[in-house]
């Protein structure tokens, strides 16, 4: 899994950046319905199955979107200053400080999982071992959902947000690429979306993948 360091050097730059992520109102769901169409599949396709969990849920607007679809859905994020923006925009909904590396989800007790564009600081082995245990956390049927920027290069941040010093690496994914980490964990692909460039914006993927159901033997 990742280094401590390398989780408190993102830690540390997503604390910085809370305040201003805010207040742009970045990654907003308003005037995105692909987005929110994508996210509603989710929530009927793991209605009933078990608890939600959006993993880097950030100040909290997919949580609370998510919520208001009817499933029991909790937040984490790395960032003590995300999750208190979170806590305090959507005080009935569930917060903790937590890392995506260090869940320690018990076995077939989720219906649903969420990196939605909160997993692309992860080292590339990092990322398919979370995605490894998510699939096990995973109830037959329950879903991940992946928000990811596409790409085949590396970026390394010194700014972010409107010239705030941070430190962190942004890993962009080929969509070959990611499906075959959800594949070799044992998940069965459901849907892909793909957005073009926009602005100053690389291309994205939305990337849903079902864990199956048991096949009878014999």
């Amino acid at each position: 899994m990742q280094q401590p360091g390398d989780l408190e050097a993102v830690r540390a730059s997503y604390d910085a950046v809370a305040d201003t992520y805010v207040d742009l109102a970045v990654g907003r769901l308003d005037g995105e319905p692909w987005l929110r169409a994508a996210l509603d599949a989710f929530a009927e396709d793991v209605t009933g199955l078990g608890p939600v969990l959006d993993v880097g849920c950030g100040p909290g607007h997919v949580t609370a979107h998510l919520a208001a679809r009817g499933l029991a859905v909790r937040g984490v994020d790395l960032s003590p200053r995300m999750v208190e923006h979170a806590r305090r925009r959507y005080p009935d909904l569930g917060f903790e400080v937590a890392s995506a590396t260090a869940l320690d989800l018990e076995p077939g007790s989720m219906g649903g999982l969420l990196g939605w564009w909160s997993l692309f600081n992860l080292p590339r082995d990092v990322f398919a071992e979370v995605i490894a245990g998510f699939s096990r956390a995973l109830v037959p049927g329950g879903q991940v959902l992946l928000g990811m920027h596409i790409g085949d290069q590396d970026i390394t941040r010194r700014q972010a947000y409107g010239g705030i010093a941070v430190e962190w690496t942004t890993h962009r994914w080929l969509p070959e690429q990611l499906i075959d980490v959800v594949q070799n964990a044992g998940l069965q692909v459901v849907a892909e979306v793909r957005f073009p460039a926009a602005g100053d914006q690389p291309p994205q993927v939305v990337l849903a993948a079902r864990r199956p159901h048991e096949v009878p033997t014999g």
